[in-house]
């Protein structure tokens, strides 16, 4: 069931959602939103903690003796010009919330506010509100610098809002739920010549173009079928004119794996191919390999205890427990690394026009806040309880 509270905690959560929304700020810039959620927990009178990878916020809150878990969101925005002309649009020009941490961040407040006023349980809470979730690493830079040495917690908990869910349905799972993710950089070097007379030169086009299909094999070929993996070229950069041969192409792409010894053998066979290729055309290259996010790995007794938390939220027959994995990243991979936990989707149906995470159109849906506050509110207490 959804915890009981009166309609102004949710007219409260949409207010803040909204002015989030409209003041959106990008990795480790967070500095206006860390402020403005550090004003509302200490309202709520919790202690607060502020400065953990430059722009973190960490609140705490205890009753009586009890074992300690951390809750978080994510804070950052993306760099996009934001199309959806709702009257909360961004302020920020090129800057936007569109993956929905703005309702993130309401919701976690949302727990915040009910649990300092109802003190439903007996422990400690930690509210945790991390920078610098897309791309940069916040979550990992929080963990290096001492996040649970500080907050010591026997656990930790994440939520995303996921449109592609039914508004209400939530999902979760032991193991993998979403992908590790790495980034490559190849540079092929060949012998520029003029367009008419190849023969004359090394082409690094038509060497480019050999590697982006041979990498095509290695999910197909290299790697067991049951291993999901991507290897994705999403640029190809190279020539400023229509009769030359170019001396030099970059490519680049993501990789998308889920276990470690799939990631290793994903990096070695990647630098066989490109090598290869290469040799056989007298080409030279240079490959610049970055190991990003790791994979996000749920602990199977807390997802447990998150699907009793989510079947009190939203009913049993909207959960499910078995959801396929997604190839998205996600940098609360590193916290689970440090602690045992989970992490959850939340269904938000789409959004107004059906825009998807990461669409210039994207706006939170309100009608869920509710949800996801009853859900922390639910954890804390099947925990805590």
């Amino acid at each position: 069931m959804k915890v009981s509270y009166d309609s102004s905690l949710v007219q409260d959560m949409t207010g803040w959602r909204r002015h989030l929304h409209a003041h959106p700020e990008t990795a480790f810039e967070e500095f206006a939103t860390s402020d403005y959620i550090k004003e509302k927990l200490e309202g709520f009178g919790l202690n607060v903690h502020q400065g953990l990878a430059t722009t973190g916020v960490v609140a705490t809150l205890t009753n009586g003796d009890g074992p300690a878990i951390a809750l978080r969101a994510d804070m950052d925005g993306l760099d996009m010009v934001e199309t959806s002309n709702v009257p909360h649009c961004s302020t920020h020009e090129g800057k936007m919330h569109g993956c929905g941490h703005d309702g993130h961040m309401a919701m976690l407040l949302g727990a915040a506010k009910y649990l300092s006023e109802h003190r439903t349980f007996k422990g400690t809470v930690h509210f945790i509100f991390q920078p610098a979730e897309e791309n940069k690493g916040g979550g990992r830079v929080m963990v290096e610098e001492g996040l649970f040495d500080q907050f010591p917690a026997d656990a930790v908990f994440g939520m995303h809002n996921w449109p592609e869910l039914p508004a209400g349905v939530m999902a979760m799972k032991p193991g993998p739920l979403m992908a590790a993710c790495d980034t490559i950089e190849i540079k092929i070097t060949g012998k520029g010549c003029h367009g008419a007379m190849p023969h004359l030169g090394i082409d690094p086009v038509v060497v480019a173009s050999e590697i982006v299909l041979a990498l095509q094999t290695i999910s197909s070929r290299t790697v067991n079928p049951q291993d999901a993996v991507v290897v994705s070229v999403t640029q190809i950069n190279a020539g400023h004119t229509w009769n030359v041969i170019p001396e030099e192409v970059v490519l680049r792409g993501t990789v998308r794996s889920f276990r470690e010894e799939v990631r290793t053998v994903l990096q070695e066979r990647i630098e066989q191919i490109i090598k290869g290729i290469c040799l056989a055309h007298g080409a030279s290259y240079d490959l610049d390999y970055c190991t990003g996010y790791p994979a996000t790995v749920n602990d199977k007794d807390k997802t447990e205890v998150c699907a009793r938390a989510a079947a009190k939220t939203v009913g049993e027959d909207k959960v499910i427990q078995d959801p396929v994995s997604s190839m998205g990243a996600e940098d609360f991979a590193y916290m689970l690394q440090a602690r045992p936990g989970c992490y959850v989707w939340l269904g938000t149906g789409g959004t107004p026009g059906g825009c998807l995470l990461h669409n210039p159109g994207f706006d939170f849906n309100d009608g869920v806040l509710h949800i996801g506050t009853s859900y922390w509110v639910n954890l804390v207490e099947e925990i805590l309880g």
